[in-house]
């Protein structure tokens, strides 16, 4: 896999403009700076994926590994460390967002589908910045930690980024990939969680397995009833709701974070946003500080996502993109290595 002049090659998955899943190789330069040369052994499958299927670049953005190799700059990471990496590649570490711990919203940042096009955690290897990798915790499987690097960052960022109290209630819709997450997570951290779905199939499911308080069916409903406003709202549905079926039971200056990744602009009703001062805040990744607290929290909690595995060759990725495709995945797809 290395060559005699440092340089690199390894097994990577790209996406086509079939939406078929190729394999191919990728020769990369000697490790420089902080890179770090990671064996990939794990990879979720996460929903933005599905947006770079129909390109020419490697796919994936929840990896899990061991490092095999450092360059000479590294400092906290060594040989046979077991580490994730996600969304964030890199950004400029100069500016005021990355000075202050922001660095999500860096102007010259790098992040999953934007830049390293070879590189991802659909793949045998990646070539990451050690600044950009998290220790995964001892007593967290691999298989566990995969999902967390993307769908649980994203979901522990909109909680503990945005100053969530234990005494508030949560309100969460959907109990997907990410709804799933958002319950434990809120539920743990002793927020009465809330939640919103389509028919009653997942009520036991998210009451007894992940904390839940309430549970309220919302299919052809066009009132909410018998539901104390929340103090936040987190949406984790594929598609935005109605707002005028949830405007009722948000309290005054509540805060929605609309985790939906949907094409085209974004409707709210303007007079009641204004009345009760709602919030809308739009929220990414968590920076490197909250990822850390976040595998932490998870691992002393047992907050874990439900998966599902699937062998990490061309077919198998492909199997996995289909069933999440179809609605039919419970509830993170995770992709294994097969030596």
């Amino acid at each position: 896999m290395t060559s005699d002049d440092g340089s690199i090659n390894f097994t990577v998955f790209r996406g086509s403009k079939s939406g078929k899943i190729v394999g191919s190789n990728v020769h990369h330069a000697p490790l420089t700076g902080d890179q770090v040369l990671v064996k990939i052994t794990h990879s979720g499958l996460c929903g933005t994926d599905e947006h770079y299927r129909h390109s020419d670049q490697v796919l994936g953005h929840e990896g899990v590994g061991t490092i095999v190799s450092t360059a000479t700059d590294v400092k906290g990471f060594k040989k046979g460390d077991i580490v994730g990496f996600g969304y964030l590649h890199s950004t400029c570490g100069d500016c005021e967002h990355c000075l202050t711990g922001r660095e999500t919203f860096c102007p010259a940042r790098v992040w999953y589908g934007n830049g390293d096009y070879d590189l991802g955690s659909l793949a045998s290897h990646t070539v990451w910045r050690a600044s950009f990798l998290f220790h995964i915790p001892p007593n967290m499987s691999p298989a566990i930690a995969a999902p967390l690097q993307c769908a649980g960052a994203t979901i522990f960022n909109a909680i503990e980024g945005y100053d969530t109290r234990p005494t508030e209630r949560v309100g969460v819709i959907g109990v997907g990939g990410l709804g799933h997450l958002a319950v434990q997570m809120a539920a743990k951290m002793g927020c009465t969680v809330v939640v919103f779905s389509g028919t009653e199939s997942k009520k036991k499911f998210a009451m007894e397995a992940l904390g839940a308080k309430e549970f309220h069916a919302t299919a052809g409903k066009d009132k909410i009833e018998h539901c104390e406003p929340v103090d936040r709202l987190i949406v984790t549905t594929s598609a935005l709701p109605s707002w005028e079926l949830y405007m009722p039971i948000l309290k005054p200056e509540a805060k929605i974070f609309p985790l939906t990744v949907a094409e085209g602009d974004f409707s709210f009703p303007a007079l009641p946003m204004v009345q009760q001062g709602i919030t809308i805040q739009g929220t990414v990744v968590a920076p490197r500080a909250v990822h850390q607290r976040m595998l932490r929290f998870c691992a002393e909690h047992e907050v874990q996502p439900v998966v599902e595995e699937f062998p990490m060759t061309a077919e198998g990725i492909q199997e996995a993109f289909e069933k999440m495709g179809s609605g039919g995945m419970r509830y993170r797809g995770v992709l294994v290595a097969q030596d």
